[in-house]
Order: C-alpha cells, then structure tokens, then sequence
C-alpha cells in the first residue's frame, strides 16, 4: 500500500488537525521522499515510517508539535537538516537501520535543542572508532544514544515504568485487601465452627433435658392416676364395709 493510501485510512473520516499520532510503517513511498503528509497536520507529536523506503526528508512538512519520530530501517543518508528546520520540538529520533556512515552526517542534529535521545543501531557509523564518545560531543543535548547514556545507564521507559508503578500501587493494596479478607473469613470460620459446635452441643444437652422433662412430668401424670385410682379404691372398700355393717 502506498503511504497516500495509508494515510488516508489512518485518518478515518478524521481532519488531519485532530491526529495527535500516524502510524505508516511497511506502506511505500514511490520516489523516496515522504507522500501524503501535509502542514495540516498541526497537532502531530507521533510519527512512524519505519521501512518505507525513505531515501530522503526533504519534502517532509512543518510539523511543529511533533516530539518523537521513527525512522527506522530505511535509507536514509543525510538530509536530515530538515528535521530540525520541520521539527524544531523533537526529543525522541530513531535512525536505526538507515544509511549513515559518517558522524559529519549528525552535524545537522545540533539545532535540535530538544533531543534527548538517538538511535542508530545497524549503521554504519556505529562502527566508527570512539563512535559513543564523539556523537555525545558532537550532540551534549542527547542524554540517551542507543539506549545508554554516557555512564551506560540504561533509558527508561516512560511507558512501562507508567504500568509497572499503576500495577504495583494497584496490586498491594488490592493484595492487602485480599489477605485481610481471608484472614476475616478465616476467623469468621473459626468462629463460626466454634459457635457451630457448640450451638449443637447445647442444643442436644436442652432436647436431653426436654426428653428428660417429658418422661419426669409422664411419670408425674401417671402416679397421679394411680393415687386417684388408690383413692378410688379406698372409698369404694369403706362404701362395702359400711354395707356388711348394716
């Protein structure tokens, strides 16, 4: 797909002004040069053409909020004095892969007063005796070549730093928060099995006393019966001696 192509589909019935980030990797430029992008594209921070067939960013347009660019794996070789003419804010430039022999070649990224971090992994002038050393004099506002600084300290990564720090801070509490409920439904469990046992311990006791109840009141019941029988008896004994008597 050619890049004019692509553009216009990233931009999905959207104004080229509402794009804050483009993403145009593996689409062609015909002739090298960049196609489709145009001064339209005033609120653009992010910009990718990584293996695009780049040869030159002559024709690439103003754009005056645009931080970081991707280069990559292209064929780029000089020209980049329009990056800091196009792209005056830039803090982030990856070259990686392109044609660069020559730390000459990087005289025209002094003007970039913003940059803060270079790329230029598998070019050539990697290779260059001293090459760290000299691209850190040549540019003092890189703070990050390659992904090191001067004391080979690695760069950070915003971005994952970002998620690890929102993963922490939002996993301890919920770990804690975790932990404090089992160890709640711990003790409630504990609890609720001692109250358990004990519930049924008291109750057979009181279904023992009530058994116990029952029989003593029936035992009551029928020794009253017997005594009234006895009673009975009795009288009916005295009414029969009273009748022999007479």
């Amino acid at each position: 797909m050619d890049m004019k192509k692509r553009i216009t589909l990233e931009l999905r019935n959207r104004t080229p002004a509402e794009i804050v980030e483009l993403v145009l990797d593996n689409s062609r430029s015909a002739d090298g040069e960049v196609e489709g992008l145009t001064d339209e594209f005033t609120e653009l921070e992010f910009l990718s053409m990584v293996n695009v067939g780049l040869s030159s960013l002559t024709k690439l347009p103003a754009l005056p909020k645009l931080r970081k660019l991707e280069l990559s794996d292209n064929n780029l070789s000089g020209s980049l004095e329009t990056l800091a003419e196009k792209c005056p804010n830039l803090t982030y430039l990856n070259l990686s892969g392109n044609k660069i022999k020559e730390l000459s070649t990087l005289e025209a990224l002094q003007n970039l007063k913003s940059l803060q971090s270079l790329d230029l992994f598998n070019c050539e002038i990697t290779s260059l005796e001293d090459y760290r050393e000299s691209v850190f004099e040549l540019l003092p506002q890189v703070t990050y070549l390659d992904g090191f600084d001067q004391e080979d300290n690695e760069a950070p990564d915003s971005e994952a730093d970002d998620e690890d720090d929102e993963g922490e801070e939002g996993a301890g509490p919920t770990g804690d928060y975790d932990d404090e409920e089992d160890e709640e439904e711990d003790e409630d469990g504990s609890e609720g099995g001692e109250v358990g046992l004990s519930f049924q311990v008291n109750q057979g006791n009181q279904e023992e006393y009530d058994e116990e109840d029952d029989y003593a009141e029936e035992e009551e019941d029928q020794a009253a019966a017997q005594g009234q029988k006895r009673k009975r008896e009795v009288e009916d004994e005295g009414e029969e001696d009273d009748d022999d008597e007479d």
